[in-house]
């Protein structure tokens, strides 16, 4: 099958471009044939940038572009603002030129709040009426999506869950030894500084951790995307640099590519996502891959990953945070357990390959064309190899 992607992609920082790259991948390695289209500053094999963000001819350059790639199907990756201002109206602009060429449209739906605002029912009305088929991450996301559409033609067949990939690799194991913190026992925080992921709430508790822990170190590893939330930044590290524990934090900078953070991640006992809002977790698949346990806020979409993998710890408070975080840094055993639990959780379920399988066949659900029993043939061009004469 030839799939042709939107969305943004690497290098530009944006999880959703990574989750994209990560489902790219999957799928070529699965004997699929695919291209991205994306904004200025995307690259790689097949990727080709063709917008800027927020450009009035979002809808006229991809749809061009694209079609003229001949693609078996479109997918969208969604997320508000993420193509232009106005919760990214310009999409459905995108998906109605398509639909009236006859060209099938999946979209991802990558944030869906269980209660909607007048402009995102607007927008979400349109995309579940003209696209074939809709992907949610988890069962309350369609159950949210359906109490405000399900009058729809059939809106509940064209919503499929299907939940966020994790990367099947083996682990570092001398990630520690590289950052210099053998035999200590370590606190992660990481990812992109914004107020929503209420990284203050843990320093804050650190010096009870210590009191309890005395091996116990916090690593701080994130950076700002683009210029944004300043204030919340330097409040930030004047709380990290003001702790009286101060001495048992390390603050890590850094572009951190994928090898760099995987370091930083095996290198981790527990990885901590004390956040305030959010559907789901990049972070979390990526602490995952590493099979490091984490201990999360009790925010729905993580709680039903932490109940579907068995892979760490729900905290309703500060207090609980506290409590949970010292019980598994002091309990070997069960940090054992909970990355074995992970490591059967990528294996059997949620590993790429099994997700990008589950992908194929929503994209054969929306295939009209009748192929019968013609088999898509592609074979990708080998490396080239430069010591050869």
């Amino acid at each position: 099958m030839r799939i042709g992607f939107v969305s943004t992609y690497p290098p530009l920082e944006c999880g959703i471009g990574t989750y994209t790259h990560y489902l790219n991948t999957a799928l070529r390695e699965a004997g699929n044939e695919t291209f991205v289209i994306s904004e200025y500053g995307a690259e790689g094999h097949a990727v080709f940038p063709v917008f800027h963000h927020g450009s009035a001819a979002f809808p006229r350059d991809v749809f061009n572009t694209s079609t003229r790639m001949t693609p078996d199907v479109i997918h969208i990756q969604h997320e508000y603002g993420m193509y232009g201002p106005q919760c990214g109206v310009e999409v459905v602009d995108l998906i109605l030129r398509y639909r009236v060429v006859g060209l099938p449209v999946v979209v991802t739906l990558h944030t869906v709040e269980e209660e909607l605002t007048p402009a995102q029912q607007l927008i979400l009305k349109h995309i579940i009426d003209e696209c074939g088929a809709v992907i949610v991450h988890e069962a309350y996301q369609k159950e949210t999506l359906l109490r405000y559409f399900g009058a729809m033609k059939h809106a509940a067949q064209k919503i499929h869950v299907i939940e966020h990939g994790i990367r099947e690799l083996a682990p570092i194991t001398n990630g520690k030894h590289k950052l210099d913190l053998a035999d200590k026992k370590v606190i992660l925080l990481c990812g992109y500084f914004r107020p929503t992921k209420g990284f203050e709430t843990i320093i804050d508790i650190f010096p009870q951790i210590c009191d309890e822990v005395p091996d116990a170190v916090l690593v701080v590893a994130g950076k700002t995307r683009n210029i944004e939330f300043d204030e919340y930044r330097r409040d930030l590290f004047t709380r990290l640099n003001e702790s009286p524990c101060a001495d048992r934090i390390e603050i890590l900078r850094g572009q951190f590519p994928q090898h760099t953070f995987d370091t930083i991640i095996a290198a981790s006992d527990v990885v901590v996502l004390p956040y305030t809002q959010g559907g789901q977790s990049g972070i979390m698949a990526q602490c995952f891959a590493q099979g490091v346990p984490v201990v999360t806020s009790a925010l729905k979409g993580f709680q039903l990953l932490v109940d579907r993998s068995h892979g760490g710890m729900v905290a309703a408070s500060d207090a609980e945070f506290k409590e949970l975080i010292v019980k598994l840094l002091r309990d070997d055993a069960l940090q054992a357990d909970l990355r074995a639990n992970i490591r059967t959780y990528v294996e059997r379920q949620a590993g790429w390959s099994q997700i990008a399988r589950a992908h194929t066949n929503v994209y054969r659900s929306v295939v009209t064309t009748p192929y019968g029993k013609a088999r898509y043939v592609y074979f990708p061009e080998p490396e080239c190899d430069a010591t050869a004469t």
